[in-house]
């Protein structure tokens, strides 16, 4: 960033920002006066990202986010650098498998736990006792629409996710009224994945040719890039069939109308895995 406005006195720690949503809500921040520590996996990526956010504004701490003694590094360099932490952005986030989640290696449940869950409350419990028990603040944790439906293939990360919206409303409750806490539930998010991401890409099974519970197979292996849910003009679309939807009244209590999405959820009765979108990136 070439110009920067004046110092608006508040400062944040953005974990996994050095690319994606994180990335982005550094360089909002920024762009307010806010300055900012931003982390993640990678010490090269995340000196890349100072750089071009603005070293005199922004300090990047290296380090794995369910790593006690990184979070712990983390809050003190920062509270060293800038005096204090009024706002935590728990972005960093997990999601290294793709397939059923009745094969799902349980080592790999507790890792994505680890990193999606206990890293949010690692790093609210240590800025909460540095700073904003005493001057107040603000929390935001980065959820997904995965985890507020049910999200075929990616179990792990959807049942993580949906941990931390009941995370947030813990630290809400305990942190009110001086601190805010509140969760985001992005939908797909176009990011620039790392590369153990897109070697773990190409490794993915196949999907099935035949869907579970329908008659007969879908007409193409992949799922329909456009949604049949979806309008022309990109609005949610009245449900076509009973399969669809549990309740002839589309506006029914019993369905969730996502925000985010160009799409409809039904609470009730899930519509068939070959019409559900299932790849996140958060």
């Amino acid at each position: 960033m070439t110009e920067l406005p004046e110092l608006s006195g508040k400062v944040a720690v953005i974990t996994g920002a050095s690319r994606g949503i994180g990335y982005g809500v550094a360089e909002a921040l920024l762009a307010r006066g806010d300055r900012v520590c931003i982390t993640g996996r990678s010490e090269e990526a995340l000196k890349e990202a100072v750089e071009t956010l603005g070293a005199d504004r922004v300090i990047g701490v290296a380090g794995k986010a369910h790593d006690e003694a990184h979070q712990a590094v983390v809050v003190e360099r920062t509270m060293e650098a800038f005096g204090r932490v009024d706002f935590l952005v728990n972005n960093a986030g997990t999601n290294p498998v793709f397939g059923p989640i009745a094969d799902l290696d349980l080592n790999v449940a507790r890792k994505v736990f680890e990193t999606n869950v206990i890293s949010a409350l690692g790093f609210a419990q240590k800025t909460w006792h540095a700073w904003q028990k005493d001057n107040g603040g603000a929390i935001v944790n980065i959820a997904s629409l995965a985890g507020i439906s049910a999200s075929p293939f990616i179990g792990a990360y959807g049942v993580s996710k949906a941990a931390m919206v009941n995370l947030t409303l813990q630290l809400a409750h305990e942190f009110a009224p001086g601190v805010r806490v509140n969760s985001i539930a992005p939908a797909v998010v176009k990011t620039k994945p790392p590369p153990p991401c897109t070697r773990a890409a190409r490794r993915r099974p196949p999907r099935p040719t035949r869907w579970p519970g329908s008659a007969s197979p879908p007409t193409s292996a992949a799922p329909p890039r456009s949604s049949p849910r979806t309008s022309p003009t990109g609005s949610p679309a009245r449900p076509s069939s009973s399969t669809e939807a549990s309740s002839s009244t589309p506006e029914s209590a019993d369905q969730l109308r996502t925000g985010a999405g160009p799409f409809t959820v039904p609470l009730t009765e899930p519509a068939p895995l070959s019409r559900q979108r299932t790849r996140t990136a958060e």
